[in-house]
């Protein structure tokens, strides 16, 4: 049985879940299974750190560790065995480092393989200003919501003759609904006030137009909420001049990959914006950030990003009181300036910077 069952629970990171024989309505939830996957480069610092916070509050959790990437290929023949999918099934949650991926070469993108085998098709980024975090803008405070499951990123491509190469981009009504679907219930839960569709129609008619057709008619079910439109190039450039202008930014797969990482340049940079992947009943709670090889291993590596997408795993538990604290103390650590990684101007080490946060706590 499954007691969160409708899309507006399910995308909250407010909702309550079976977990461990417990429901909405019973006692507290102490302990949890959850999927972890360290990653490469920097990511088991980061990983590290954040399980030591989690752990400062009391939290448990039974955790299930998987490496992916070079190393799985290595280790196992593939870079995201199936061992790892299965974990994430039964588990019904994870946590991810960064996984890094050949450029031009080299296996598929374990992340978007991912994304795929457990069809989850929505990726939330909050964008919100922390204080203490040097910045262009201050009091920023929006959402990216990016359709994660097909566009360009299908990964249909070949080369037609020598020297061409053509690759497809699918846009399907099915999932154009349901990803507009998600931002509006989204917007109506947490007290949002507007969804901006992105979009390239005016030069791809079929594919981009499907998209934004869709997304009107759902926006039709959500009179409350305001609905328009942007082109993407515009909306870039209206990043840049006036963030606060935009609630909601609703994406295909590719513009939502580049604008996200742009929106999170407003607040500081990758090192501080948090990420989720979310479908039907599985969610995975990732750092979006790279893998910094030229960093790893040196222990100066910034943790702050996946903390704060344990923060919002901790909220999907549930863990409501827990996710206020870490973030009360992540603030205060930021705001103080005292203690900083060097990333954010300072001089901390990746445990200097945990420890701190641990004796906010």
């Amino acid at each position: 049985m499954r007691v969160v069952s409708r899309l507006a629970a399910r995308i909250s990171l407010f909702a309550c879940g079976e977990r461990d024989g417990l429901v909405c309505g019973e006692a507290l939830i102490v302990k949890h299974k959850i999927t972890l996957i360290p990653g490469d480069g920097i990511g088991p610092e980061v990983t590290g750190a954040t399980i030591s916070v989690l752990r400062a509050t009391g939290f448990e959790a039974e955790w299930e560790t998987f490496v992916v990437g070079a190393e799985a290929l290595s280790r196992f023949g593939d870079p995201l065995p199936q061992d790892l999918i299965d974990s994430i099934k039964r588990n019904k949650i994870a946590l991810k480092g960064p996984v890094a991926t050949p450029i031009g070469t080299g296996f598929v993108s374990s992340n978007v393989r991912l994304r795929k085998a457990l069809d989850l098709y929505a990726n939330l980024r909050p964008i919100k200003s922390l204080e203490g975090v040097p910045s262009r803008y201050e009091e920023i405070d929006l959402i990216v919501v990016r359709e994660n499951t097909e566009d360009l990123y299908s990964g249909l491509e070949h080369e037609v003759v020598p020297g061409v190469v053509e690759s497809l981009k699918i846009i399907t009504d099915k999932a154009s609904r349901r990803i507009a679907k998600f931002a509006f219930e989204y917007a109506r839960l947490e007290g949002r006030k507007k969804v901006t569709a992105v979009h390239k129609a005016n030069i791809m008619k079929l594919s981009d137009g499907l998209f934004l057709r869709c997304f009107r008619e759902v926006a039709e079910d959500y009179p409350e909420i305001k609905a328009d439109d942007l082109i993407v190039d515009n909306t870039c450039m209206q990043l840049v001049i006036n963030p606060g202008q935009f609630d909601i930014l609703l994406l295909e797969n590719l513009y939502g990959d580049i604008v996200s990482d742009l929106c999170a340049g407003l607040i500081g940079g990758l090192g501080v914006a948090p990420g989720a992947n979310i479908g039907e009943d599985i969610a995975v709670f990732e750092a979006v950030h790279g893998a910094a090889p030229t960093i790893a291993g040196r222990g100066i590596a910034n943790p702050t990003a996946l903390l704060l997408s344990g923060i919002l795993m901790l909220k999907y538990l549930n863990e409501r009181e827990r996710a206020a604290r870490i973030q009360s103390a992540l603030e205060k650590v930021l705001a103080e300036g005292k203690v900083l990684t060097r990333d954010l101007g300072g001089k901390a080490t990746t445990l200097e910077f945990t420890d701190a946060i641990i004796h906010s706590l």
